[in-house]
């Protein structure tokens, strides 16, 4: 009874208002944050040492098109490259077969453990350590002999660097992917008479692909920024093209931005194509909010708030 009478003693939900939360920290960090960006861009636009009608001049320019052509022919072929060798790596990572498994674990080590740029510079200058390149048995008989300045120009170079590099990384990527999938759905595809590569096609991949395509998003969009270190070795990429300009006209500043646009708006594009991905090989997962539909619902309820405390 003394229960009853208490419960029949509490005011109804109806009756209880709700008071939001105060956050002042929160307004504070946002009005500190607007007036930082509003400096920055007061600076942008008042500062004439930008010269933004030098960035305008050259941002189409055709050799600053053709230096991006280049790094986006770049990106392609190494990441073409650098996924074909993860996902060969990976497999014999996890090979029973020692020597694979250590050949592949001695791959992954060195390539990842070495900076990139020494490994462009180790291929670009490799006729010094082997002037003629020879195709034959172990101490037998050789059926070719190439001039190694004539097979790696500066282009083989930076594929050879920016390939095995990525192929590292990719060869970790995949073998996580591989690795996430439960043993038990390998062990009920081999009770149900499936072969490895019927098991691997139909039941590893297709799980393993949400795991593999977020960080190989990520190594493509990392490895078009990266692709600018092959102007080390004189070839005509977007960062080199600039370089050649604001070698003759002295506007370092303005062309250095005419490159950053670029490749600000290169790697927006393969952002965007990378959430696409994402959502057809993750069709369950909720792919969450937009920004912009965020923000409106964030608004309309610090509106309804403020109407609430008037």
């Amino acid at each position: 009874m003394a229960t009853g009478t208490a419960r029949q003693g509490l005011r109804p939900d109806a009756d209880i208002k709700a008071i939001p939360i105060r956050r002042p920290w929160r307004w504070a960090a946002t009005a500190l944050v607007l007036v930082l960006l509003a400096m920055l861009l007061t600076s942008m636009v008042t500062n004439p040492r930008y010269r933004w009608e030098i960035v305008a001049r050259y941002l189409l320019d055709g050799s600053v098109l053709n230096g991006l052509l280049l790094t986006l022919e770049f990106t392609a072929i190494a990441m073409v490259l650098g996924i074909s060798l993860g996902v060969l790596f990976a497999v014999m990572r996890g090979s029973s077969n020692r020597v694979l498994s250590w050949t592949a674990a001695g791959y992954i080590w060195f390539f990842r453990g070495t900076p990139l740029l020494v490994q462009l510079v180790f291929w670009f200058n490799l006729s010094a350590l082997y002037p003629t390149i020879e195709l034959g048995l172990p101490f037998g008989p050789v059926f070719a002999t190439l001039d190694a300045n004539t097979l790696i120009t500066p282009f083989i170079a930076g594929v050879l660097g920016l390939a095995l590099n990525e192929g590292a990384y990719m060869a970790e990527i995949v073998r996580a992917g591989i690795v996430s999938v439960p043993k038990g759905q390998l062990e009920a595809a081999s009770s149900l008479g499936m072969s490895k590569s019927m098991t691997m096609r139909k039941i590893v991949l297709p799980q393993a692909m949400r795991v593999i395509i977020p960080p190989t998003g990520n190594n493509a969009i990392a490895m078009l920024k990266t692709s600018s270190l092959i102007s080390v070795l004189a070839i005509p990429e977007l960062l080199y093209s600039v370089q050649i300009i604001y070698g003759r006209n002295f506007q370092t500043i303005p062309l250095l931005l005419v490159a950053s646009i670029w490749y600000l708006l290169a790697t927006s594009i393969l952002t965007a194509a990378q959430t696409r991905i994402e959502r057809h090989f993750s069709p369950d997962r909720d792919p969450g909010e937009s920004y912009g539909a965020r923000l409106r619902r964030n608004l309309t309820s610090r509106r309804a708030n403020v109407k609430e405390e008037r």
